[in-house]
């Protein structure tokens, strides 16, 4: 099956050639954490027919926004990762998913899935130009490694060596934490370990429209998410 293309002579049409067609930029999101062999990509990407992932990656990789590449030991096989020409869509990715925020329900916060809660902090965490922290997050037996400087969260798979804050929990439980301080779910509290000033800093790079804050409040019931360890 042939690619679709707008035929237009316009920058905004010919990025939309490589990457509009459904689950592109979600491959794409996936592999902003690092490089990850098909069959791990198929389950975070999530839902995609394995034949339509086959073929994406393929007009991926033929646009230089994806390649491939063998593991380093002990690992062995082969992973897709983004190229520098991909990893140049990073922030273009962020900003979109910042918009689309105003479409989100509060709801959603439940279908996230654990290989997406880093990029969702990312999403709703904007540090100013001076911060900087290392932030270590375990959900669902991953670790991810968050990196707070120069304005910008970068995020990879892997532990970080005595990080700033850690949070561990459910997707639910750690943006709780965050948003709120506060869960109605008994038993599905974030932990949080590290200094109440950091988790203080944290929070006040929280940016939500309004209306989502506001749900979140009044979702939220007395039962504390967190306890500082």
């Amino acid at each position: 099956m042939a690619r679709r293309n707008y035929g237009q002579a316009c920058s905004l049409a010919s990025a939309l050639d490589r990457i509009g067609e459904r689950w592109s930029l979600l491959i794409v999101r996936e592999l902003l954490l690092g490089p990850l062999r098909f069959s791990d990509l198929d389950r975070a990407v999530g839902g995609a027919p394995t034949d339509v992932l086959t073929k994406r990656l393929r007009d991926l990789e033929s646009d230089g926004i994806v390649c491939r590449r063998d593991l380093d030991p002990p690992a062995s096989g082969t992973a897709y990762e983004l190229t520098e020409l991909g990893r140049g869509l990073e922030r273009s990715i962020f900003e979109l998913a910042r918009w689309g925020l105003n479409f989100f329900q509060i709801d959603d916060v439940d279908g996230i899935e654990v290989s997406w809660l880093p990029n969702s902090l990312r999403v709703i965490l904007q540090p100013p130009p001076d911060a900087e922290m290392s932030v270590q997050l375990r959900s669902g037996g991953n670790s991810f490694r968050l990196m707070v400087a120069d304005g910008w969260i970068t995020a990879e798979r892997g532990e970080l060596v005595d990080p700033d804050l850690t949070l561990s929990g459910d997707p639910r439980a750690v943006i709780a934490a965050l948003v709120v301080g506060e869960s109605s779910d008994e038993g599905k509290e974030a932990m949080i370990e590290g200094s109440d000033d950091a988790l203080a800093e944290l929070r006040t790079m929280l940016v939500l429209p309004e209306r989502l804050y506001e749900e979140a409040l009044e979702q939220e019931q007395a039962s504390p998410t967190a306890r500082t360890a």
